[in-house]
């Protein structure tokens, strides 16, 4: 009897040890539980907060204006906004117009794409290459027989600022096309929420048709310029060397001259704002035309 009693005893032991144990494990997993979803709250309220820093971060940076905004206020408007010293000012030019400073500069401010800015330098010099090759003529042959293939620098001269200029035009008509920092500074002047949304859809619009045009355009001439320039460079074989000259000088030609031109729109800018004369608004005027150009 008093075996049974204990084995009894023991079982009724074994068992509330059992649910104890139960519990235990039960409060532990519940406590586990409870700080995996604690730390998953503050796991998003952390993850929100870095989405909000990086949100309002984007939000201040498209607020502000960059160089290319800057650089077209009207002149009373620039008095107040545009801070910058000359060197600031000359950079962001040759940021914006010098055309191997513009498409290989990395600028966190720029609405462009960098692709399709490092595509237009390369694009630019096939062109120019190509317009130089149709400017060699029957007299042009002539002359390189006369001077028994020497390079003549004074006679080609001309042919080599021609191509420059037509090239250059070429050049801008299809940046026009493929460029959309204008468009983003439309929408960003605009201060209406529900207008501006109108316009974000129309300038979306306006850019995917403008951006279709300026793969087909662009795609055309290369394969035009390809073609011409194998069949020129495969039939007048002694002529390359000319051709090659010529394209270089006219590219250096390209890169060299925005640094004279835009030294003296900065003169002109700086001299019209340090001013901050009526009377010396029509030279800034002046120099945001030219900066067009």
């Amino acid at each position: 009897m008093k075996n049974n009693k204990y084995k009894s005893n023991q079982k009724t032991n074994n068992k509330k040890c059992i649910k104890l144990n139960k519990n235990k494990n039960k409060n532990k997993l519940n406590t586990n539980a409870n700080k995996k979803i604690k730390f998953k709250r503050n796991e998003n309220r952390i993850s929100l907060s870095i989405k909000n820093k990086i949100n309002y971060s984007i939000c201040n940076r498209l607020l502000e204006y960059n160089d290319n905004e800057l650089n077209s206020l009207e002149y009373k408007d620039a008095l107040s906004y545009d801070k910058r010293t000359f060197c600031q000012f000359y950079f962001s030019l040759l940021k914006a117009g010098h055309s191997f400073i513009f498409s290989f500069y990395s600028n966190n401010k720029d609405y462009n794409s960098q692709i399709i800015k490092i595509f237009l330098f390369f694009f630019n010099f096939i062109v120019d290459i190509s317009i130089n090759a149709l400017f060699f003529n029957d007299d042009t042959m002539h002359k390189i027989y006369i001077d028994e293939g020497k390079f003549n620098f004074i006679y080609q001269i001309s042919q080599i600022i021609y191509s420059t200029i037509i090239s250059t035009i070429i050049n801008k008509v299809i940046q026009f096309l493929s460029l959309s920092e204008n468009k983003v500074s439309d929408i960003k002047k605009e201060k209406n929420e529900k207008i501006t949304k109108n316009i974000l859809k129309k300038e979306l619009k306006c850019l995917k048709i403008k951006f279709a045009i300026y793969f087909i355009i662009s795609f055309l001439i290369l394969i035009t310029c390809a073609f011409y320039i194998t069949c020129f460079c495969g039939i007048y074989i002694n002529t390359q060397i000319h051709l090659i000259l010529d394209s270089i000088i006219s590219l250096g030609l390209s890169l060299i001259y925005p640094f004279g031109k835009y030294l003296i729109l900065g003169i002109f800018r700086i001299t019209s704002l340090k001013a901050k004369k009526e009377n010396k608004a029509y030279i800034y005027k002046l120099s945001n035309i030219l900066q067009k150009i």
